[in-house]
């Protein structure tokens, strides 16, 4: 099937590209260089040979600095001392600058990341809504009481932030996902050190110095650019850090665990994922169809989330199959900076070609490629094709291993047993949908599934409200909703005894 017609070619002349900003790190509330000098310089993937932003390139002593900095403001500042409501307050003031300057921000990520702009302002907006919500729940941090252990005996639970929590956030979603930790850890009571991906460093900072802006003290939120080694793995190891929260591979996730685990440091993890997609016969082929696309091509196949695997009953797969070639063929795909796009850029040369090493493995495995499968764009920019494999099995490469790029592995079956035994059959457990107009063959086969976020006739929806996390090796831990202070809280419990206790030695 023919799908080059629907490439958008990046216009190298677009102003957007022009004039892009040299950012640097904040660390105890001041902007600062790396000490040696050295910068990070971001070429756009999706306009190579565009320079849209420069970072510094942080050693393991400047991202100390900032682990003193955070230290600093936990163990004197005023941040864990201060009320919810106050805390609540510079929150919500930093929800309402990320809508204030939600075109730069958004152009910023675009340009970063390669993701198409639309998306990208979307982002932007549900990042203030993940602000306001954490600032909202902030206000309503409660411990416990217990009446009922004694006639002179009372006792309290209470909630205490974890401390110093060094956050190290991937390439795919820079601004989300640092929207998903750091204002639950900030909300707590805790103080940060973020640490985003190399490739995409400038809205990261940019939050931050928005949350300057808003208030919150200096020390509280500090962010350091540069590589995973050493700028990474120094929050893993520097005793001062009190928790690691990594979102990224399993590799490393495990490596970050491993280093932690020798200080019993608290760790989160949000690691890989091969989300199965499982459609029933009695489905909305339609709407099944559009989200199969949406899930498998959103953010060009470089999600976590991402519903890769399609298990489609054995009865109507020629029907779905159609319908998600259809779409692939008229989808718009290229240029990041094009209103039309709806499927960006890839985020290196490396990992592009790492999606084609997989595409030529399910080949060569007997897969069946039914569109695409090949780069786009003429070195234009870094752009892969949609791509859609059919008569898969559950054994190939494209079947159990993460790609990370907009390539469908299909498989059938015939039963909702076999749907899960399927589902299942996966070393990762992050998310997972189920398509069908029947709920209670949607919510019993759902209920069966071993993954953390889940959807029933929906995919990679989001709400503040809803924890997110992973089963198996997909992850530690859950971020978002109440569920998300859990992660950064410490609980301690006091027994309180009234009147004159019980001697226990009377001589």
């Amino acid at each position: 099937m023919n799908i080059e017609n629907t490439f958008i070619t990046p216009r190298i002349d677009d102003q957007r590209l022009k004039g892009r900003p040299d950012y640097r790190m904040l660390v105890a509330g001041k902007s600062v260089d790396a000490a040696s000098g050295k910068a990070i310089e971001r070429e756009s993937p999706g306009h190579l040979g565009m320079v849209v932003g420069r970072w510094p390139d942080a050693s393991a002593d400047d991202v100390k600095l900032a682990i003193a900095a955070a230290r600093e403001a936990f163990d004197k500042g005023p941040w864990p001392r201060m009320s919810g409501a106050e805390r609540s307050r510079l929150l919500y003031k930093v929800s309402e600058l990320i809508l204030a300057n939600l075109d730069e921000l958004a152009l910023a990520e675009c340009l970063e990341v390669g993701k198409p702009i639309l998306q990208a302002r979307g982002e932007i907006e549900y990042c203030a809504d993940l602000w306001a919500y954490a600032a909202g729940q902030t206000r309503g941090q409660e411990g416990d009481s217990f009446n009922n252990i004694g006639d002179n005996r009372l006792g309290l639970v209470l909630r205490e932030p974890v401390g110093v929590v060094g956050i190290i956030t991937p390439w795919n979603f820079p601004f989300i996902i640092a929207s998903e930790r750091a204002p639950w850890a900030i909300g707590a009571g805790c103080t940060v050190v973020l640490k985003p991906s190399e490739f995409t460093s400038g809205t990261s900072i940019r939050m931050a110095e928005l949350a300057r802006e808003a208030g919150i003290p200096d020390g509280v939120f500090n962010v350091v650019t540069g590589y995973g080694n050493p700028a990474g793995q120094i929050l893993a190891e520097d005793p001062r850090v009190d928790m690691v929260a990594f979102t990224g591979s399993v590799r490393v996730g495990t490596l970050l665990a491993e280093i932690a685990a020798r200080q019993v440091k608290r760790v989160g993890l949000e690691l890989g994922g091969k989300g199965p997609q499982i459609v029933f016969a009695d489905a909305d082929l339609d709407a099944a169809a559009d989200g199969i696309a949406y899930g498998v091509y959103h953010n060009a196949g470089q999600c976590c989330i991402s519903g890769s695997r399609l298990l489609v009953e054995e009865s109507i797969r020629d029907e779905i199959m159609d319908r998600v070639l259809a779409i692939s063929a008229k989808v718009p795909y290229g240029d990041p900076l094009n209103d039309r796009t709806r499927i960006g850029a890839m985020i290196s040369k490396a990992h592009i070609a790492k999606v084609e090493g997989y595409v030529r493995a399910g080949e060569s495995a007997g897969a069946e490629l039914l569109t695409g499968g090949h780069m786009a764009g003429e070195g234009a920019g870094l752009y892969y094709q949609p791509t859609v494999f059919r008569n898969v099995r559950p054994d190939m490469s494209i079947a159990r291993e993460e790609i990370f790029g907009p390539v469908l592995s299909t498989i059938a079956f015939r039963t909702a047993d076999e749907a899960v035994a399927l589902a299942n059959d996966s070393e990762f457990g992050l998310s997972a949908t189920v398509w069908s107009t029947n709920l209670e063959n949607a919510m019993q086969t759902i209920r069966r599934v071993h993954a953390g976020r889940c959807w029933v006739n929906s995919v990679i929806d989001g709400t503040p409200e809803l924890p997110v996390g992973g089963y198996k090796r997909s992850g530690l831990g859950r971020e978002l909703g109440r569920y998300g202070f859990d992660e950064y809280s410490q609980v301690k419990g006091i027994h309180v005894t009234m009147g004159t206790p019980a001697r226990w030695f009377n001589g």
